[in-house]
């Protein structure tokens, strides 16, 4: 077969000036970190080819390694241009009113998050009415290991994945009710997967309690997480429960805008 005519990536190569497009499609799809010689089979490059362009990719930021070294997830270039995909004016406008419904509803400020290595960070927010608020502006990056978003988001990792991050993971204490041992995480990560939500009781902010759930995308990849806060002096986790089903369903609409 001319490797250089071909191309669909279904069987056939993609002709060269589509290469490194199927590589970056191949790479944003898996489920896992993909390795140099799967994506020569699934692209059907040979060997040097593959390793060539992924030297490329991996130099312009475009794709990384995984935290085991063996496979190639997406890169610092290819995170920014999904974010900014996803901040377009029109999908953001639909976004916001979806999370301007929430926020109306709970009475409590509401926000999208995303993961940024070892963090989250808020990229869509609509803050709540009242003057008693914790102020963290879009753009702000949180720790994983004790809020909502960032539980939620380790729930959806694979056990691999999730055993590799925990490994280098910083736990620093924010509050003294912050999770700080990989084994209560590791605990509390199985709790979440198995209720299908997650909880900050005063882990992040003293004072402060907040609920998440992940959103995914029409395929069920996870890419972010949908969750609201508040004061406890205003609202206690217990009754903060009470509008799960809201969230829930909140965040399957906005699967519909992606």
């Amino acid at each position: 077969m001319d490797v250089d005519e071909q191309g669909d990536g279904q069987g056939k190569a993609p002709q060269n000036n589509l290469r490194p497009l199927y590589i970056l499609k191949t790479v944003a799809e898996a489920a896992a970190p993909v390795t140099a010689a799967e994506l020569g089979e699934t692209l059907d490059l040979p060997k040097p080819t593959i390793h060539r362009l992924l030297q490329t990719l991996e130099e312009d930021g475009w794709v990384m390694r995984d935290l085991a070294g063996r496979g190639f997830v997406a890169g610092q270039m290819m995170r920014r241009m999904a974010a900014n995909t996803f901040s377009g004016p029109g999908l953001r406008r639909e976004r916001m009113a979806i999370l301007g419904r929430l926020a109306e509803a709970v009475g409590e400020t509401c926000n999208i998050s995303m993961p940024d290595g070892d963090a989250m960070i808020y990229v869509d927010r609509v803050e709540t009415h009242w003057p008693l608020r914790i102020r963290m502006p879009i753009g702000s990056r949180v720790p994983l290991h004790c809020t909502a978003a960032g539980k939620a988001y380790l729930a959806t990792l694979s056990m691999p994945q999730f055993n590799r991050l925990l490994r280098r993971l910083p736990m620093t204490a924010t509050t003294p009710h912050s999770i700080t041992s990989p084994d209560a995480l590791a605990d509390e990560v199985a709790l979440i997967r198995a209720r299908g939500h997650s909880e900050d009781n005063q882990e992040m902010v003293e004072g402060m309690v907040a609920l998440a759930v992940p959103i995914a995308d029409d395929l069920g990849r996870v890419f972010g997480t949908l969750s609201f806060h508040a004061p406890v002096q205003r609202l206690t986790l217990e009754d903060a429960r009470t509008y799960l089903p809201l969230l829930k369903q909140t965040a399957a609409e906005l699967t519909e805008t992606l």
